[in-house]
């Protein structure tokens, strides 16, 4: 009697959405294989953890799903399954305790994504997972997966496959998109790779740019219309840049200010400076006699702005306005910003664009194209800024892949 062999799966990128992917295998019975490009799984993690692991949010749930934009209806299907408590649930069970920052932010009580790291790996491998390093995929030959290593090119078959390749954000650590043209070749519906959580083109003077590169604007409130006319605001901060402009409230409504450049060849966007002052109480206090004090002087005193803000209205105020108490006012309230483009891909945080849910087997993250095949984490087409929201989606979708590629192997 021919025993035939245990079922294998293999997982494509070891980043955290892989990980979990091939968590979920494992718990599954099916043994699996896990192929990165890289020397070590998890770079880009270990790097989104420098300045303190940002794990997930402590926001409520209908409010942490609107946080993904026009794809909440399909994140949010992963993150019923797997939400914020259910990470940090997970998290402790890989002995590393949590906390939530004074902005609504969790992190491991080390800060230090590592420590997690290293245990998440060690538990993998007494489990079963078998990691193949230095293995770029370059497709199929014959329904084989086809990877090319140091030692030339292999082929591997396996009775389901989870491809989590990332975006094309820093590149250097293996997200590079490069997996994009191999799965247009073989029919998958995808839509281009572009920058989220990045920072936008705003050529400033000389002064500004060499003076304040990197000087923070804090409790600044920005409005912006989205692509269909609507009028948002949002306070939060950014900071100023030789390029332009960044920082997390840039990240937050980037979706909105990419549409504009594609819509118009460049997005406009206000900002108000003094949002602890209504207009009219800034008329009046602008309007007092001003006696010897500097006009940088009185802006500080009397709208309370400080170095950067002033700065920032020398930048845009002409002499007119600088002179008109009124006109000032009104600009500080709504200082108009002209964004030329988002910065190249490599240097965001993360990307928009890539498979899309079109392309996809219903609410299962399987190619129509390629039964067997499942994608997970940034490699779908979604994005949200930062916050913690990237990292619960991926591991989501990657518990969400895992789990539906056992279903098929189990339902072959």
């Amino acid at each position: 009697m021919i025993e035939s062999s245990p079922p294998r799966a293999a997982v494509i990128g070891g980043g955290p959405a892989g990980l979990m992917a091939a968590e979920q295998l494992c718990a599954a019975g099916i043994g699996v294989d896990l192929y990165d490009a890289m020397g070590s799984v998890g770079r880009k993690f270990l790097l989104a953890g420098k300045g303190g692991l940002n794990l997930t949010h402590g926001e409520g749930f209908d409010d942490f799903v609107a946080r993904y934009g026009e794809r909440a209806g399909e994140v949010g299907g992963w993150l019923r399954d797997f939400d914020a408590d259910a990470l940090r649930a997970w998290v402790r069970g890989l002995g590393v305790e949590t906390f939530v920052g004074s902005s609504g932010r969790v992190f491991p009580a080390d800060l230090k994504a590592a420590p997690l790291l290293r245990r998440w790996v060690r538990r993998l491998h007494a489990d079963g997972v078998r990691f193949h390093m230095h293995h770029r995929w370059l497709g199929w030959d014959d329904g084989a997966l086809r990877f090319a290593t140091p030692s030339g090119e292999t082929t591997v078959r396996v009775d389901a496959a989870v491809l989590a390749l990332g975006g094309g954000s820093w590149p250097q650590l293996g997200s590079d998109g490069a997996w994009m043209a191999t799965l247009q070749a073989a029919g998958v519906d995808t839509a281009p790779l572009a920058p989220a959580n990045c920072g936008f083109e705003c050529p400033w003077g000389e002064h500004l740019a060499s003076r304040f590169a990197g000087a923070p604007l804090k409790a600044v409130v920005a409005q912006w219309h989205d692509r269909h006319g609507w009028r948002h605001r949002r306070q939060g901060e950014c900071v100023i840049s030789q390029y332009g402009i960044e920082g997390s409230l840039v990240y937050a409504i980037g979706p909105a200010l990419r549409d504009q450049i594609v819509a118009r060849g460049e997005a406009r966007l206000t900002l108000d400076l003094a949002p602890g002052h209504p207009l009219d109480t800034l008329v009046s206090r602008l309007g007092a006699p001003r006696g010897k004090h500097s006009i940088g002087d009185w802006l500080r005193r009397r709208a309370g702005l400080d170095a950067v803000k002033c700065a920032l209205v020398f930048e845009v105020a002409d002499k007119a306005t600088l002179a008109n108490h009124i006109a000032l006012a009104g600009l500080i309230k709504a200082l108009p910003l002209r964004l030329r483009a988002p910065r190249p891909i490599a240097e965001a945080i993360s990307t928009a664009g890539g498979v899309r849910f079109e392309a996809l087997v219903d609410e299962r993250l399987m190619l129509r194209a390629r039964p067997g095949v499942f994608c997970a984490g940034e490699m779908l087409d979604w994005e949200a800024p930062t916050g913690g929201y990237l990292l619960t989606a991926c591991l989501a979708s990657g518990r969400r892949a895992g789990r539906d590629a056992a279903q098929w192997v189990h339902e072959a």
